[in-house]
């Protein structure tokens, strides 16, 4: 097919613009910086640009949608303009240019407000319950694409649930770099049981969906390794692959929200742009439980992870240069 991918200079976009290559399919990249990957054509532009979105789609018979803007903290006119609007954007552009399906890369946060979570699906998505810009302009976007869905332009949402992998700099580079600076606690001594997505997993289930739009469309579905464990063994096991001592001291879970709503808002007030070092958000993730039931997932997409959560630390190690055995 002739797919648009949008936002492929990030981890996941880049992985799941090689995995469409490789598969043959011809691919076109648009970002507002270049990806530069071979066997791409590499289109520069935003979704926040009428002209070039229009042009972009055209000729594309399927749309892989991976922009936004990614960050803790923001003013939410910022948020706005990339993940709704520019969402709302290329749904009514690509379906004008006869794009068949579009397959819409959204987060669990969308349907999180703060509670733990154990053993659930794709709940739906619910801006006025999600925390943060990020997560309710997702969500708002993601009502959006489902919405669009509609005989001759299907849609559907998947919602990688935290993907890391070598030259992550969301999660992978940020736990390194706060660990190796004593600066990185423990919530509620690490016990909450969470999992993740390796990136070759999650550029993997993006396209299966594709694959299997007949079954998708107009849902949800949430991708995860499958493999919860203690986020303090997560963060130790990356922490060991990169070759930085484990976090060691621990601080409370509610302590840490409360400091990190207070940091959030003042962030914000400030216009700073380097992430704070603890958000209400980030806090919540490291100190509840959310882990989900990929039963159904895995039925719906007819796929399964490729690499253990094991196996992808062994990767992460190859990465930084470091000899972990090998599960």
């Amino acid at each position: 097919m002739r797919i648009l991918a949008t936002g492929a200079s990030g981890l996941l976009g880049r992985e799941v613009v090689r995995l469409l290559v490789r598969r043959g399919h011809a691919v076109t990249t648009f970002q507002r910086r270049p990806a530069g990957i071979s066997g791409a054509t590499d289109v520069r532009g935003s979704v926040t640009d009428e002209a070039a979105v229009r042009a972009a789609v055209q000729g594309a018979e399927a749309v892989i949608h991976l922009a936004a803007k990614v960050s803790f903290t923001g003013r939410a006119a910022e948020f706005d303009e990339v993940n709704v609007e520019g969402t709302r954007r290329l749904l009514r552009l690509a379906r004008a240019a006869g794009v068949r399906d579009l397959v819409f890369v959204s987060s669990p946060s969308v349907a999180n407000s703060g509670a733990a979570i154990a053993g659930l699906g794709a709940e739906p998505a619910d801006p006025a319950r999600a925390h943060g810009e990020y997560s309710r302009t997702k969500a708002e976007a993601e009502l959006l694409a489902l919405a669009a869905d509609a005989p001759g332009f299907r849609v559907a949402a998947v919602r990688p649930h935290i993907v890391w992998g070598p030259g992550d700099t969301q999660l992978v580079e940020r736990v390194l770099q706060r660990a190796g600076r004593r600066r990185l606690p423990l919530l509620d001594a690490g016990a909450a049981l969470i999992d993740t997505t390796y990136v070759d997993n999650a550029a993997s289930a993006i396209v299966a969906a594709l694959d299997r739009m007949d079954h998708v469309h107009g849902r949800a579905v949430v991708v995860s390794n499958g493999e919860p464990r203690p986020v303090g063994e997560l963060l130790a096991g990356i922490c060991a692959a990169g070759g930085v001592p484990a976090p060691s001291w621990a601080v409370p879970g509610a302590v840490a929200r409360a400091a990190g709503a207070v940091v959030e808002r003042l962030w914000t007030w400030a216009g700073r742009k380097e992430e704070p070092p603890m958000t209400r958000f980030l806090a919540e993730q490291l100190s509840t439980a959310h882990w989900y039931d990929q039963r159904e997932t895995r039925e719906l997409l007819d796929w399964t992870p490729s690499v253990s959560l094991d196996e992808g630390l062994a990767r992460l190690a190859e990465h930084y240069g470091r000899n972990l055995p090998r599960p």
